[in-house]
């Protein structure tokens, strides 16, 4: 990714965050569900990781934060999702959070972010964004929150961006092709999705800084 040995040269100094995606912060947000349907499934699981540059220049993975839900009265569950993601959410050892309160921890720290980098709100990150998003606006509602640090519509979908960039619009295919690897035994936590999710972000975002600082005469 660097011009030389020293990884500095052909560089400026490095963009902050808030000019470098029009004022917004890339959160990347995975959740895992009782099914497909946000209004009706229940939320099971959200994490959420922020993302930061360093003092080259370089997008990277700033603090993750991973919360099991207690899901909704009245939430559908369907056991095909279970056997997928592999969470039993009536386990009595399962630390499991009210929806509102799993959401009010999460955005607290996504708030914090946000001030920390002068940014004027979240972008969700996800891949297939619009799932994610659905649930987290389904569930907003739901708790009754008031203030969603989050952009109600837009987002950046790393299905789409992989695509692109690699040719591949599976998470584990496209990880593999951005060099990241994939731990098969760990997929399928939000948790870990989203980790994995967030480094697939930063060497997208990475892959193209040549492209954007030509773009902003950086």
């Amino acid at each position: 990714m660097s011009g030389s040995d020293d990884g500095m040269a052909g560089y400026g100094p490095p963009i902050p965050m808030v000019k470098r995606f029009r004022g917004f912060l890339p959160v990347v947000v995975d959740v895992e569900t009782g099914g497909f349907h946000a209004a009706t499934d229940a939320l099971l699981e959200i994490a959420a990781v922020t993302l930061r540059f360093d003092e080259d220049g370089w997008l990277g993975i700033d603090e993750s934060h991973a919360f099991h839900v207690q899901p909704f009265e009245g939430a559908r569950i369907d056991p095909a999702s279970l056997e997928v993601n592999g969470i039993d959410p009536h386990h009595p050892l399962r630390p499991a959070l009210p929806e509102r309160e799993a959401l009010g921890r999460m955005f607290r720290e996504v708030r914090r972010a946000i001030r920390d980098a002068e940014c004027k709100r979240a972008v969700l990150v996800g891949h297939n964004a619009h799932f994610d998003l659905g649930f987290v606006n389904a569930a907003v509602e739901r708790a009754g929150i008031k203030r969603n640090p989050f952009h109600p519509f837009s987002v950046f979908d790393t299905a789409t961006l992989a695509g692109v960039a690699y040719g591949q619009t599976v998470l584990r295919r496209a990880a593999e092709a951005a060099g990241l690897g994939w731990d098969s035994s760990a997929a399928h936590s939000a948790r870990y999705d989203t980790e994995q999710t967030a480094a697939l972000f930063c060497a997208i975002v990475n892959r193209f800084r040549d492209n954007f600082e030509a773009a902003v005469g950086a």
